[in-house]
């Protein structure tokens, strides 16, 4: 009876990363299907995390986060959850020995969100170590499946692509969490007066990690490779819309990619992954 009840925080996770994320749920759906559930289960994680301090602001945000960390790890030391999400969690943390280090790193991210409005350059890089890197490198863990030195080797390629998924969240939310929340995560930017240079400047930051991310792409192994791919070709497409737009533009509005646009990436990037063209 265990298995069903793991079954229930399995499919509450992979409903949290359909409800949440059009774009990570159809690339999970490309990557072999052993690694489902394990990435479903990690995002079902980070996203709840993520909700807290960015969505529930008629709460006690701070005794919310607080709360969800020792449920975490009481999860995992116990391994078992009543909380399906964080059930569906402990299993892929403990299954596939996750360095807890990640989770500490990323949660203090989490409570960075809490405070912090404006960001130094080394707050920013801290911060998105512990709301990005360190993800890419959950994921990496079970996708290597317990291969340490595979792990190893890709470690900084998976970080490098967390990395300049962030910053491409940043840009791309710039409205939202500037208008609406009040932080400013890129140092020494003043978004009121964006202009052509800093925005260049910025692009050309993520430019650097997109292409080590992409090497890293190139050697994960195949059953995982594709639906990594996926994901950075999505990101991709989002990063050269930002790119052609005014600095004005991306402060008026979130920039997306259409769900039509997104399948047409799609079925171009299984042709290239098809053909060995990565």
């Amino acid at each position: 009876m265990k298995k069903l009840f793991d079954n229930v925080g399995i499919r509450t996770s992979k409903l949290v990363t359909n409800t949440y994320s059009t774009s990570f749920s159809l690339g999970i759906k490309f990557l072999d299907k052993e690694f489902h559930d394990p990435i479903y289960s990690i995002y079902g994680f980070v996203r709840f995390a993520d909700e807290i301090v960015d969505t529930f602001h008629d709460f006690n945000k701070k005794e919310l986060l607080d709360e969800f960390k020792v449920e975490t790890y009481r999860a995992i030391e116990r391994g078992i959850s009543l909380n399906p999400v964080l059930n569906s969690f402990q299993k892929v943390i403990n299954d596939y020995n996750v360095d807890h280090k990640l989770i500490d790193t990323f949660l203090k991210s989490m409570e960075m969100d809490l405070e912090k409005k404006e960001y130094t350059e080394e707050g920013y890089k801290e911060y998105i170590l512990g709301s990005a890197e360190v993800v890419g490198l959950m994921c990496l863990r079970v996708f290597v499946k317990g291969n340490k030195k595979m792990y190893d080797e890709l470690t900084p390629y998976a970080m490098s692509l967390g990395s300049a998924f962030q910053k491409i969240n940043f840009l791309r939310d710039l409205h939202a969490d500037y208008l609406g929340m009040g932080r400013v995560y890129f140092p020494n930017v003043e978004l009121t007066k964006l202009d052509s240079a800093t925005k260049a400047s910025l692009e050309d930051d993520i430019q650097l990690d997109f292409n080590k991310g992409l090497e890293g792409i190139k050697l994960l192994p195949k059953n995982s490779r594709f639906g990594v791919y996926v994901a950075y070709i999505y990101y991709l497409k989002l990063f050269n819309k930002i790119k052609s737009l005014h600095p004005e533009r991306i402060m008026e509005e979130r920039i997306s990619i259409p769900n039509s646009q997104k399948m047409v990436l799609f079925a171009s990037s299984y042709v290239r992954h098809s053909l060995n063209l990565l």
